[in-house]
């Protein structure tokens, strides 16, 4: 028991959980490595903003690159 994999959770005073995980994850059963816990794939009641979706995540590497170009050519031109 001693010797177990902890939790990788902070608590709430921003220190790490010190629970065991639980066998074959990362997170005690508190900070949701039990059985079940979280939403199911595909979930739409558990989207809000989507904000951390692949598309938006994309969208934004995109729009940095090229934001990035931009002041490249800028700087080139002057």
């Amino acid at each position: 028991m001693l010797a177990s994999q902890r939790c990788g959770a902070k608590t709430r005073s921003s220190k790490p959980c010190r629970s065991p995980a639980v066998q074959g994850k990362k997170r005690c059963r508190m900070h949701g490595g039990a059985a079940g816990s979280g939403a199911p794939r595909g979930n739409k009641n558990a989207r809000k903003h989507g904000l951390y979706a692949r598309e938006a995540i994309a969208q934004r590497r995109q729009l940095g690159e090229l934001m990035r170009q931009s002041r490249k050519l800028i700087l080139e031109i002057e």
